[in-house]
C-alpha cells in the first residue's frame, strides 16, 4: 500500500511506536521531531519521544568508566494517538525511514515489551538497575591478581560473571600445588 493510499481510524488510546531512523540519526531525529511537534502544534496527539539507552561499565586495562549505549541501534520510540496526521508529521521527520508494522500500518508496542525496554533502560523516576559490566577478559586470558589475598597470584580465566556484583572473574591458581578456582573483582586483576 503507498503512501498516498493511506487511511486508517483515528486512535483514541496514547500508544508506543517504533520509528526505524538512518544509522546514527537517532538524536537528530528526536531533536527534529520534538521541534516539529512542537511547530506543528501536534503536543495533543504526540507526547514523548525516546532512544532507550543502557548504562555500561566498561573496563579496559583495570580501569573502568561509565559509558552509555543505545538499547536500539537506528530506532527511535515514540508515544502517540495514531491518526493519519500524527503518522505523517512522524513519517516524513527527516531521517526517518518508517514504521515499524505490518506493511505500512504501524504495530504499538504491547505494555509488556514497554516495561521491559524502560527497565532495561531504567525508566525516569525510578530506580535504574545497576549498569552491566563489560570486561575485555575472556576464557583462556592469563590474569595477574594486583591486590587481595591472592595478590602477585596469575592464572587463566576460566568464566567471566559481568552480572554478579561489580563483575567477578573466575580464573585457576595453583595454591599449596594444587590447582583451584579463585574468583576475584575485574578491579582488582590485571591481564598479562
Amino acid at each position: 500500500m503507498s503512501e498516498e493510499t493511506f487511511e486508517m481510524e483515528e486512535q483514541a488510546e496514547r500508544r508506543w511506536y517504533v520509528v526505524q531512523t538512518y544509522s546514527g540519526y537517532e538524536n537528530r531525529v528526536k531533536a527534529n521531531l520534538e521541534q516539529r511537534i512542537a511547530t506543528m502544534g501536534m503536543e495533543d496527539s504526540i507526547f514523548s519521544v525516546l532512544i532507550p539507552m543502557e548504562e555500561r561499565v566498561s573496563v579496559k586495562d583495570g580501569k573502568s568508566r561509565k559509558v552509555a549505549r543505545k538499547l536500539y541501534p537506528s530506532y527511535v520510540l515514540v508515544e502517540m494517538l495514531l491518526g493519519e496526521q500524527s503518522w505523517y508529521v512522524v513519517r516524513h521527520t527527516p531521517g526517518v525511514t518508517g514504521f515499524v508494522g505490518s506493511g505500512s500500518y504501524p504495530l504499538p508496542l504491547s505494555e509488556k515489551e514497554m516495561r521491559e525496554i524502560m527497565n532495561r533502560a531504567g525508566s525516569p523516576g525510578k530506580e535504574q538497575h545497576k549498569p552491566r559490566v563489560e570486561i575485555n577478559l575472556k576464557p583462556g586470558d592469563t590474569v595477574r591478581v594486583k591486590s587481595g589475598p591472592l595478590e602477585g597470584h596469575a592464572g587463566p580465566v576460566v568464566r567471566v560473571l559481568p552480572d554478579k556484583g561489580e563483575g567477578k572473574v573466575v580464573f585457576t591458581v595453583s595454591v599449596f600445588g594444587r590447582e583451584t578456582e579463585a574468583e576475584a573483582d575485574y578491579t582488582s586483576l590485571e591481564k598479562i
